[in-house]
């Protein structure tokens, strides 16, 4: 089924949306948010796809067509985000740029991060930073969302607790990130606030995308209404979620809501082009000694969306620039 929220206080209004995106229910009798039914998922998931059957049949009660711009991020604010690294591609493209070296265990263990966990913008907000000095960048990705995951999981039984995917920009500031990496604590501030897709979709949903603990299709990423890849989804990656949710999940459990990035898309065939600018900007530093596609101004623009192997659209899209903050 696909899930979204509209904009409504903190947290949003729970919705039922239907398989073409056309239509929504509002489904306050089950739960009042997202995050509430994911606490209670055994008990709402099923009345939930009761309301999307009938609802994808043109049988539901109260349904009414999608005003896109009441729509907001589907989990505006969660327990926990973690972020990786697992597209492998990315990670050697990056790091030969800089002339570093790759982790020794780079194939053994993901490399995984903890993010900013409230705050998500929607998939149409104006992203407000301080400076567009910074090196603003997006990071096309596509994360899962989990339900309780106990602590000692393994990666074959972590994917039975996902509930559902979303699509994510990963906000990064890449003039700050260097230094902070340098210091050996990790991201800080070279990570703000990230944004999500409108539309939240079960596994069973994906079909046959969902497969290996990966979900395949095409990520379709543009930089200022320009066409900057079409990258593959389910391959190039020694890991899939289930790997990065059993990582953190050694020391840890899970509180349901929990946002799992694999970090950002990019396969080894280098003509399908890139999920962020700073994967160009490496391509173009190894190929030309020097990278001259610039980071984000401000008023500048990026768009993101995922499609299965029919052409079909499966969380909507995001689409937003970048703005000076304001107090």
């Amino acid at each position: 089924m696909k899930l979204a929220s509209l904009r409504s206080g903190r947290d949003g209004e729970l919705v039922v949306v239907s398989r073409d995106l056309r239509h929504l229910v509002r489904a306050s009798s089950v739960a009042r948010t997202l995050q509430a039914a994911l606490d209670d998922w055994e008990a709402a998931a099923p009345k939930l796809e009761a309301i999307y059957t009938a609802l994808n049949a043109g049988k539901a009660q109260g349904a009414f067509p999608i005003e896109w711009s009441e729509v907001g991020p589907p989990l505006p604010r969660t327990y926990q985000y973690l972020d990786g690294a697992a597209y492998v591609s990315h990670i050697k493209r990056n790091r030969a740029a800089r002339g570093e070296a790759l982790p020794d265990d780079l194939m053994e263990k993901p490399l995984v991060y903890q993010g900013i966990s409230h705050g998500f913008f929607g998939w149409n907000d104006d992203i407000p930073l301080p400076s567009d000095a910074l090196g603003i960048d997006f990071e096309a990705e596509i994360a899962a969302v989990t339900g309780d995951v106990p602590m000692g999981v393994s990666p074959q039984e972590a994917c039975s607790y996902i509930r559902l995917f979303m699509l994510l920009n990963d906000v990064s500031l890449r003039a700050l990130i260097p230094g902070e990496l340098k210091r050996t604590f990790g991201f800080l501030t070279g990570k703000p606030a990230s944004s999500l897709g409108p539309i939240a979709v079960t596994p069973d949903e994906l079909g046959e995308l969902w497969c290996d603990g990966l979900v395949g299709g095409k990520m379709q990423c543009s930089v200022r209404g320009e066409a900057v890849g079409s990258i593959d989804t389910g391959i190039d990656t020694p890991f899939h979620y289930g790997d990065l949710i059993a990582h953190v999940a050694q020391t840890r459990a899970f509180e349901p809501g929990t946002i799992v990035g694999l970090g950002t898309v990019s396969n080894e065939d280098e003509s399908v082009g890139c999920g962020c600018i700073g994967e160009i900007r490496a391509l173009e530093t190894l190929r030309d000694g020097k990278a001259s596609t610039p980071f984000f101004s401000f008023g500048e623009r990026v768009r993101i969306e995922h499609v299965g192997h029919d052409g079909e659209s499966i969380f909507g899209y995001i689409d937003q620039r970048f703005v000076p903050a304001t107090r």
